[in-house]
């Protein structure tokens, strides 16, 4: 395909290179590790040539530095509310919008005619394998280093995010809890869509499907069909109108 002989012939060049320092902010060590942090499974399903791996590690690298950077921040919070901020942190919508603003998406190779891609959060996988990059190639002080002077400091608004609400499946299950309903979240469809395992996941309240939510991981279809379900259920409404009624039931 004529796209992919562009994109390895630009990673190749001294244009990506260049590319790849302005978004890093320093010279790459081991230049293949990045460009296998930089490609996607739709154009090398290799594992030992895509980014799923440096992904898994990555993941977990950003996961230890932001508990760390909220354990210094907060020193008087408690753990639900370090956690919580966590999540919110290392939402992916979140990464995947500041991997694009990074310029990630410029030098990422991806199969740009899959459409199914466009539903999926690949840049801010992206990220993440980036990260597990770094930590390979310059250790764990420099990655931390700069993931918070690249991903924190300028994209993370710590007091937006404290009062940002995003898990909708604790909100669901909240919802659920106080008007004595069941929820389970039933995987009903598992397929292979241009390579990728796209799953069907539904929000079942008392043994009803409520919503359903389509992505390419368990977790963000559940986190998808929870946001219908929510929006569905009018349960934010919901609960401040039921809070109102009792408020006015105690007033004299």
């Amino acid at each position: 395909m004529d796209f992919l002989k562009n994109f390895f012939s630009k990673h190749s060049g001294l244009s990506f290179k260049k590319e790849l320092k302005n978004i890093l902010g320093f010279k790459p060590g081991n230049i293949s590790l990045y460009k296998t942090a930089l490609t996607h499974r739709s154009v090398r399903e290799g594992a030992d040539e895509n980014n799923e791996r440096l992904e898994y590690l990555g993941d977990a690298v950003l996961s230890a530095l932001i508990a760390d950077y909220l354990f210094k921040r907060y020193p008087y919070k408690e753990e639900g509310f370090l956690t919580e901020m966590r999540s919110k942190m290392v939402n992916r919508q979140q990464l995947n919008e500041i991997a694009i603003r990074m310029g990630l998406k410029k030098i990422t190779l991806y199969n740009k005619l899959d459409g199914s891609l466009k539903i999926s959060q690949i840049f801010g996988n992206t990220l993440e394998s980036l990260v597990g990059a770094i930590y390979l190639d310059h250790g764990y002080k420099k990655a931390g280093k700069w993931v918070l002077q690249t991903i924190i400091l300028p994209h993370m608004f710590m007091d937006d995010l404290e009062n940002l609400e995003i898990n909708h499946k604790n909100k669901l299950y909240g919802w659920a809890n106080k008007h004595g309903k069941v929820l389970e979240f039933e995987t009903l469809d598992e397929k292979l869509e241009n390579g990728r395992r796209l799953f069907t996941v539904a929000a079942m309240v008392d043994g009803r499907n409520i919503a359903e939510g389509k992505a390419f991981n368990k977790k963000d279809a559940s986190q998808i069909a929870a946001q219908i379900a929510v929006d569905k259920l009018g349960i934010i409404n919901a609960d401040s109108i039921a809070e109102e009624e009792d408020e006015q039931k105690t007033e004299p």
